[in-house]
């Protein structure tokens, strides 16, 4: 339904940068991730940009300093996103450890509030009488919520990274590196990211008032176990700054000094922490967290990160496994509906659009996104998917986008040609969510299409796999897996090495019904090696296929105390 993806392999500078003393293979692939002083690799929090350039940041201090001094109530108002859920969390422990005491957290319910501070959620958090309200990881497009909340007599701190729009809210403070005029130099900044920078300000104006001169000052570096899991589940650019933030928390869980929620939800996806890598925390502990902010309350996934009692912890986090299992259900579900759909258009005379809308009456509101991010890398080609929200005649879409169209300029510029087709939007380059009329779908289906050929050609649409090329064959070793697994953190823009090369095929196999196992051999020095492609099927490959293509990372197979290489394969083709 797709066409072959094109592989493409990173330029490498020649001659190659002075790194220091780096394995040859650590050498190329650095260097052609744009890293051309070995200082870019040193990852102590003293290399940290300084907080002082985040616009907004002091007059933010001095509202929480007022705070402190008056012991006022602080609501603080989270996402329903991992990144929501670790800002929600880092805030709260933060302001006690800084001296708050009256703090608390709402999460909005995202089947009956939808995102960010509405005027409904004002009025729910007003039953708690806040003095003070600070969004996290959301805020920047608020306007109606806060002006709410000004009506109440509520203060608002806004700490936001989502890009802002022509009108900014009229908050008492707004931190976000995205808003205009802002000097940060990191435009990349999770929202706990932008909470951590807000915190560590406010430490910083409390150490030069000397409020730590008689007792010990708060360690905020005992948080970066939730930056690191917000600024990997939230699939960020892995600029230097983010990469010293995630380099930080992964060594605080690899020593044991996790919080007992990171910890739980670890050893429920059966990952040994002391051997934690970025992508454990994306593709273990992330998803665990996000089935409750999907299926029903991010406040469960908050409570586990908060939680200090690991009897308790454990139990959270099974209970967040468990709905992460309905979530893969449900989803598998939907995807099969989705492609009967989609072959459904391709049997049409018009074809499949370059910008692909799907709706269904049935499809849960909280799987979506997962649904549209999955169509989009299988299709190749921006997707949104959409699904009832509640009974106000409304659809709620979820966004993907692929390299050459930014997401959230797209549904800006349909938005403009098109007045009051959309009802509200918002979001990043490669993904955005919307809500309009479901009688508007149709419109806004030929609309979105419309407005992503402009951007997109049909080359454009076969989907480019970026590698580091070949890899000498003799380094199909184990050593060299390990080394390349604890040189991270590789995360979005700084992607985890992918190599491509031909193979000879000794063995395939099918297992667990969806993953294809194979044992290959190199074709000059023909060493063998295993490898799995996951959620691969080899139906359509000749029975006599003898040599293929493959894009594949090196990984450690652990099995029953032995450790081996094995290669993970990302794509695979017939010669």
């Amino acid at each position: 339904m797709s066409g072959t993806p094109r592989i493409v392999r990173r330029e490498v500078p020649g001659p190659l940068p002075d790194l220091g003393d780096l394995h040859p293979v650590l050498q190329r692939l650095y260097a052609a991730r744009q890293v051309t002083t070995a200082a870019e690799l040193e990852y102590g929090l003293a290399n940290l940009l300084p907080w002082q350039s985040l616009k907004g940041i002091e007059t933010a201090v001095a509202l929480l300093l007022r705070a402190r001094e008056r012991q006022q109530r602080v609501l603080v108002v989270g996402d329903f996103d991992v990144d929501g859920a670790t800002s929600t969390a880092l805030a709260i422990q933060a302001l006690r450890m800084l001296g708050l005491e009256q703090v608390d957290y709402v999460v909005p319910n995202r089947f009956r509030y939808g995102y960010g501070l509405t005027p409904a959620i004002v009025e729910v958090a007003a039953e708690r009488r806040p003095d003070l309200i600070i969004t996290v990881d959301n805020g920047i497009s608020s306007i109606q919520g806060v002006e709410a909340a000004n009506a109440a007599g509520i203060d608002v701190l806004i700490t936001d990274h989502h890009l802002a729009g022509d009108t900014l809210p009229p908050a008492a403070a707004i931190v976000n590196p995205n808003q205009p005029g802002d000097a940060f130099p990191s435009k990349a900044l999770p929202g706990v990211g932008v909470i951590f920078y807000v915190m560590l300000a406010l430490r910083a104006t409390l150490r030069e008032q000397g409020v730590f001169a008689q007792s010990e000052e708060p360690n905020l570096a005992a948080l970066l176990d939730l930056v690191a899991l917000g600024t990997v589940a939230d699939v960020v650019p892995f600029d230097y700054n983010n990469r010293i933030l995630v380099a930080q928390g992964l060594a605080r869980i690899r020593a044991g000094l996790a919080r007992p929620g990171i910890t739980a939800l670890l050893e429920a996806g059966k990952r040994d922490p002391a051997r934690l890598v970025s992508s454990d925390l994306g593709f273990c502990v992330a998803p665990r967290l996000n089935a409750a902010g999907r299926l029903d309350d991010m406040s469960l996934g908050i409570e586990c990160l908060l939680s200090t009692d690991p009897a308790t912890a454990r139990e959270l986090a099974n209970r967040l496994d468990r709905l992460n299992r309905e979530r893969r259900d449900i989803e598998d579900d939907m995807r099969r509906e989705a492609m009967a759909l989609v072959r459904d258009m391709q049997l049409d005379d018009e074809g499949l659009p370059v910008g692909l809308c799907l709706f269904d009456e049935n499809w849960h509101e909280g799987v979506v996104g997962i649904l549209a991010s999955r169509l989009k890398d299988r299709l190749y080609r921006p997707v949104i998917a959409f699904a009832r929200s509640g009974d106000n005649g409304e659809i709620k879409g979820s966004a993907r986008s692929v390299r050459g169209l930014h997401i959230r300029d797209a549904l800006d510029a349909v938005a403009a040609r098109h007045p009051g087709l959309i009802t509200r939007f918002g979001g990043h380059a490669m993904a955005a969510g919307l809500s309009l009329p479901a009688d508007h779908f149709a419109d806004f289906a030929s609309a979105f299409d419309a407005e992503v050929r402009r951007h997109l050609r049909e080359a454009d649409l076969r989907g480019v796999l970026l590698t580091d090329g070949g890899l000498p064959e003799d380094a199909f070793e184990l050593a060299t897996a390990e080394l390349l697994r604890n040189a991270g953190p590789w995360g979005q823009g700084f992607e985890e090495p992918l190599f491509d090369g031909k193979f000879e095929v000794v063995n395939r196999k099918v297992v667990g019904e969806r993953h294809l196992k194979l044992t290959l051999r190199t074709l000059v020095t023909s060493q063998m090696v295993d490898a799995i492609a996951f959620h691969t099927h080899d139906r359509d490959w000749p029975a006599d296929t003898q040599y293929v293509e493959a894009a594949y990372r090196l990984d450690v197979n652990e099995y029953r105390g032995q450790r081996s290489l094995q290669l993970i394969i990302q794509h695979i083709q017939p010669l």
